[in-house]
C-alpha cells in the first residue's frame, strides 16, 4: 500500500482524496431529497417544510462560506478539508436519529455550516497543487466526485428507504465519511508555497482585491442566477417523477439524480479536457466555455412547459445536463486565473455564498408555488435563468477579463494591490 501511494504524485494523490470527499459531500446533502415521502408519513413534513429545509441548508451554507473561505486563506487548507469532512459526517449520522421536523431544521443548518468549509479549501488546494496545464482536469475530476455523489447518494438513499426505512442511508453515509477522514494523512497535504503564503494573508486584503475584479463579480451574478435553477431541479426532481409518472420511491430518487446529474459525468470529463486545451490559447477562453454551456443547455428545458411524456423529459434532461456540465470544470480555474493564490479560498467561498443563497430562495419559492403553478411551469421557466447566466459571462469574456488577468499577473509578479 505504501509503495503504491509513493508512486502517485502528491498533486494527484490530493485530487484523488478530494474526489471521494466531494462524493460524500454531495451524497450527504442529496440523500434528503430522495426520502421526502417517508418524511411526510413519519414526521408529518409538508411541501413547505421541505422547502424550508432546503432554504435553511443553503442559507446557513451561504452565510458561513465567506468566513470559511477566508479561514482557508489564512490557515492550513488540508486540515480544514479534513475537519469539515469529519464534522459534516457526524451530522449526517445524527440525521438518522431525527425524531421531528424541528430537529431536521436544526441538523440541516448544522450541515450547511459544516459543509461550507470544504469547497473553498478544496478548490484552492487543487489550485495550489496544479498549475494551468492540469488545473482544468484536476478540477473536473473533483467535480466528477461531486456529481457521482449526488447520483449514488440520491439513488442509495431512495432504494434503502424503500426497503429498510429512510434512516439507514444517513448512518451508512455518515460512517463512510468518518472512515475516509481517518485515512486523510496518507492522501492530503498543503502545497509548500501555500504554507508560506498563509502566514501573511489578512482578510481585508482579500476583500479589497476582490472588490476590484469585475470578472469575478460577473461570475458571482452568473452563479446566483444559475443557482436558483440548479437547486430547484436538484431538490424537486425526485418528487416530480413520483407525482407525475407514478414511480415508486426508489425509482423516483434514482431517476431524479440519474437524469439531472448522471449525464453530467460525460460533460465534466469532456469539459475538464477542453478547459485546459482552450486555456493554452488564452486564459479567458475558460469563460467562453462556461458561457456557452449555459446558453446552449438552457433552451432544452422549455419543453417542460408542454408537460411531456417521461421519455421526452429524460432526453431533454440528459442533453441539457451534458452540455451545461461541460462548463463546470472551468469555474474554479477562472478564479485561479483572475485571483492571486492567497485570496482564492475567499473568492470560492463568496461564489458558494451567492449560488447557494439564491438557490435557497428558489427551493423555498418552489415549495410555496408548486400547488398553484405546478413543477412543469417552474422547471420550464428556469430556462431563462440559465440563458441570463450565460449572457453575463459573455460580457466578462469580451469586456473585463483582459484587464483582470493582467492585474492578477501583476500582483503575483510585483506583490501588493495594483
Amino acid at each position: 500500500m505504501k509503495r503504491l501511494l509513493q508512486s502517485i504524485p502528491w498533486p494527484w494523490r490530493v485530487a484523488s482524496f478530494l474526489f471521494f470527499a466531494a462524493g460524500l459531500n454531495y451524497a450527504d446533502r442529496a440523500a434528503l431529497s430522495s426520502v421526502i415521502p417517508p418524511l411526510r408519513e413519519e414526521l408529518g413534513a409538508t411541501d413547505v417544510h421541505i422547502g424550508i429545509m432546503g432554504l435553511l441548508f443553503l442559507w446557513s451554507y451561504a452565510i458561513a462560506s465567506p468566513f470559511a473561505g477566508n479561514l482557508a486563506d489564512r490557515y492550513s487548507r488540508s486540515r480544514i478539508v479534513v475537519w469539515s469532512l469529519t464534522v459534516w459526517s457526524l451530522i449526517t449520522l445524527a440525521t438518522g436519529f431525527a425524531t421531528n421536523v424541528t430537529s431536521l431544521f436544526l441538523l440541516r443548518c448544522a450541515l450547511g455550516i459544516a459543509e461550507s468549509f470544504y469547497l473553498p479549501a478544496a478548490g484552492a488546494l487543487l489550485g495550489d497543487h496544479h498549475g494551468p496545464a492540469t488545473r482544468g482536469r484536476a478540477t473536473g475530476f473533483h467535480i466528477l466526485g461531486l456529481n457521482l455523489g449526488v447520483f449514488f447518494g440520491g439513488a442509495f438513499a431512495g432504494l434503502l428507504a424503500e426497503h429498510y426505512g429512510w434512516r439507514l442511508s444517513f448512518w451508512i453515509l455518515g460512517g463512510a465519511g468518518v472512515g475516509l477522514a481517518m485515512l486523510s494523512r496518507y492522501f492530503i497535504v498543503d502545497a509548500p508555497k501555500a504554507v508560506r503564503v498563509v502566514e501573511t494573508v489578512k482578510a481585508r486584503d482579500a476583500y479589497a482585491y476582490l472588490l476590484r475584479v469585475t470578472s469575478f463579480h460577473l461570475l458571482l451574478v452568473s452563479a446566483m442566477v444559475a443557482g436558483v435553477a440548479s437547486w430547484i431541479f436538484f431538490t424537486w426532481l425526485p418528487l416530480y417523477f413520483k407525482e407525475n409518472y407514478g414511480m415508486n420511491l426508489g425509482a423516483a430518487g434514482l431517476a431524479g439524480v440519474a437524469l439531472f446529474k448522471g449525464p453530467a459525468v460525460a460533460g465534466i470529463v469532456i469539459g475538464g479536457w477542453l478547459s485546459d486545451k482552450m486555456a493554452r490559447r488564452g486564459a479567458r477562453n475558460r469563460v467562453m466555455i462556461k458561457a456557452l454551456s449555459y446558453l446552449a443547455s438552457g433552451p432544452f428545458l422549455f419543453v417542460f412547459l408542454l408537460a411531456p411524456e417521461f421519455g421526452v423529459v429524460a432526453l431533454i434532461l440528459a442533453l441539457s445536463s451534458v452540455i451545461r456540465s461541460a462548463g463546470v470544470p472551468s469555474e474554479h480555474p477562472i478564479i485561479c486565473d483572475v485571483v492571486p493564490p492567497e485570496f482564492r479560498s475567499t473568492a470560492i467561498g463568496l461564489l458558494n455564498t451567492c449560488g447557494t443563497a439564491a438557490g435557497g430562495v428558489g427551493v423555498l419559492l418552489t415549495g410555496l408555488l408548486k400547488e398553484d403553478l405546478g413543477l412543469n411551469v417552474i422547471f420550464g421557466a428556469s430556462s431563462f435563468l440559465f440563458i441570463i447566466a450565460g449572457a453575463g459571462l459573455l460580457v466578462a469574456y469580451h469586456v473585463t477579463m483582459p484587464r483582470d488577468l493582467a492585474r492578477a499577473k501583476g500582483y503575483e509578479t510585483e506583490g501588493g494591490l495594483n
